[in-house]
């Protein structure tokens, strides 16, 4: 019995659509894995010239780190009679020589060269040529310079003796960023409260983008700003006498900082169930004192994180501090006192030090300072991020 030509016709349909199905799926089964290995390859990439560029930091900072630097001039003087008793490498060194270019040299030119280094070294007047002043005791601690009445913190980089006490700068980059956090971490907070719990919706829509548009303007911009009008006016209403410090630095500074503490503790705050708020209006809590009492105590994590970004965005930013701290690397306790912060420095310093030179390895260890104390510092709050949440999910 022969079969109608109508149900071939339909049975060779199904397999037509089959067939076609089957081959998109297989384009958009390729098309997916070339989009995960790009993906992987650009992530892979960033991830690589990240890893180069501690790697070259590292590299550069750690003879200083390791102690193997040495700018003493002022050695002592070698007698002609104790040329036999040194080895090649102390001899080189002594003289400023590479071992090679000493084993091309003969006895008598050795000890000519010997013979001018004593006297070179017998005319220097100044004590302190006989330092090193890259070695940690002299970059970390005071110390009682020639000329000087007392023991100092002194950053002098460009002078007779060069001066890389890194104190003024630590002190200053901290100044300047707890002046920023006490403006931004409060205003931040509170804004977030206020946009994800309080206001109207019309109203968070605006509020919102208009905090995070501060994220957009350039630092170089907020930086001029406070430079002419901020510097101005916050002497005329605080009467100090140092027009540009670290108080002025660190209110430009929070301008900075306030949109990622917004933006990360709203979005905590708006990540909270509202079970939470609807519970405790039913009690009879104010709105305001069910955002305060029960929603932000539920997103401390979130906010802390917040308070950690911030941190380190302002302990890293450059343009603003460089133009409106003072760039004086004081010693003091006074928020009204210039300051010069480390990063500053690197801005300022790195483009006219000599390449290879102590100065040069001076400011990357400077570098990978900031790195490591950014890097502690946000380990830190992971840590304390995690232990919150497991006390606020009663986990211990």
């Amino acid at each position: 019995m022969k079969s109608a030509p109508g149900s071939a016709k339909a049975r060779a349909v199904p397999r037509r659509v089959n067939l076609a199905e089957a081959i998109v799926r297989r384009r958009l089964r390729w098309g997916e894995g070339l989009v995960e290995r790009g993906v992987f390859l650009v992530s892979l990439s960033a991830i690589l010239m990240i890893f180069l560029i501690f790697v070259f930091v590292g590299r550069e900072a750690l003879p200083v780190a390791l102690g193997r630097t040495s700018n003493a001039r002022g050695q002592k003087a070698i007698a002609a009679a104790e040329i036999p008793k040194l080895g090649p490498e102390k001899l080189a060194t002594y003289l400023g020589v590479t071992v090679a270019e000493l084993k091309s040299y003969d006895a008598e030119m050795i000890r000519q060269l010997v013979e001018l280094k004593g006297q070179e070294l017998k005319e220097i007047a100044n004590p302190d040529a006989r330092l090193n002043t890259t070695s940690w005791s002299l970059m970390v601690e005071p110390y009682r310079w020639h000329g000087y009445d007392k023991a100092e913190y002194i950053w002098q980089p460009v002078s007779e003796i060069p001066k890389f006490n890194i104190v003024p700068l630590i002190i200053g980059s901290l100044k300047a960023t707890l002046v920023a956090l006490l403006l931004s971490v409060p205003l931040g907070v509170g804004a977030a409260i206020y946009v994800s719990q309080l206001a109207r919706p019309a109203l968070r829509e605006i509020v919102k983008p208009t905090i995070e548009l501060l994220s957009g303007i350039p630092s170089v911009v907020l930086g001029f700003f406070a430079l002419i009008v901020m510097a101005s006016v916050l002497q005329a209403v605080f009467g100090y006498e140092s027009r540009l410090n670290a108080f002025v630095a660190g209110v430009a500074l929070g301008l900075t900082v306030i949109p990622i503490i917004f933006t990360i503790s709203e979005d905590a705050l708006s990540s909270v169930p509202k079970a939470y708020t609807h519970a405790a209006l039913a009690l009879g809590a104010s709105p305001w004192k069910a955002a305060w009492q029960v929603v932000l105590p539920a997103a401390v994590p979130g906010v802390f994180a917040a308070c950690v970004l911030g941190f380190g965005r302002a302990i890293g930013e450059t343009m603003v501090v460089l133009m409106a701290s003072g760039n004086a690397s004081i010693v003091s306790a006074s928020i009204f006192e210039s300051c010069r912060t480390l990063t500053a420095s690197i801005a300022a310093e790195l483009a006219e030090v000599v390449f290879g030179g102590d100065h040069y390895r001076i400011l990357f260890l400077l570098g990978a300072l900031l790195f490591a104390v950014t890097f502690a510092t946000n380990l830190a709050g992971d840590v304390v991020m995690h232990r919150l949440k497991q006390r606020l999910e009663g986990k211990h």
